[in-house]
């Protein structure tokens, strides 16, 4: 998907939760995020070194700027596929080497970031459709399948199979209801 194509299919996301244009496009954080992470992430592809560094020098400006107005730090070289959703701005920290799937939402405080130790240190893998709940934290070396709702106030440390509904500190798996209704 080309970059227009990725920031349209997330602007009907966000208008399916409703808002018109003008609500969504000036008053709405998260989608100010996901917009200069959507032009960022293309700008941290280009091939060019020259003309690469000039970009992302202005891109970093962006991103820094909107990180101190909207408390939401997604750096370019993240992974995130079309559909991308933050229901509520604030304190939402994507580590640079995570890697986000289609259609996911997240809520306000997420720390999506690097943990473990030798070779369990890493981030997560999150697969596509998954809905991660208000302060849950998802960190390590770890893959969340397709389909999983991750509860507020969580922290999941150890992968997570697809349809999962998962709660706690450290999150255990009490169905598998999955995220449909919550998408």
């Amino acid at each position: 998907m080309n970059v227009i194509t990725l920031i349209h299919s997330d602007y009907k996301k966000y208008k399916k939760y409703g808002g018109n244009f003008l609500t969504i496009v000036f008053f709405t954080q998260g989608f100010w995020a996901v917009f200069q992470y959507r032009i960022a992430h293309v700008v941290y592809k280009i091939k060019t070194p020259i003309l690469k560094q000039l970009f992302q020098f202005l891109c970093l400006l962006w991103q820094k700027l909107i990180e101190i107005s909207t408390g939401i730090s997604i750096p370019a070289s993240v992974s995130i596929g079309h559909s991308f959703y933050i229901g509520h701005f604030g304190g939402i920290i994507i580590n640079a080497k995570a890697s986000i799937g289609n259609n996911c939402n997240i809520s306000q405080g997420v720390t999506i970031g690097v943990s473990g130790i030798g070779e369990k240190r890493g981030v997560p893998i999150i697969g596509d459709e998954v809905y991660i709940g208000a302060n849950a934290v998802v960190a390590g070396k770890i893959h969340i399948g397709n389909h999983v709702l991750i509860g507020a106030c969580s922290m999941v440390n150890c992968s997570i199979p697809d349809s999962a509904v998962v709660i706690g500190v450290p999150a255990i798996i009490i169905s598998q209801n999955g995220s449909k209704g919550y998408i």
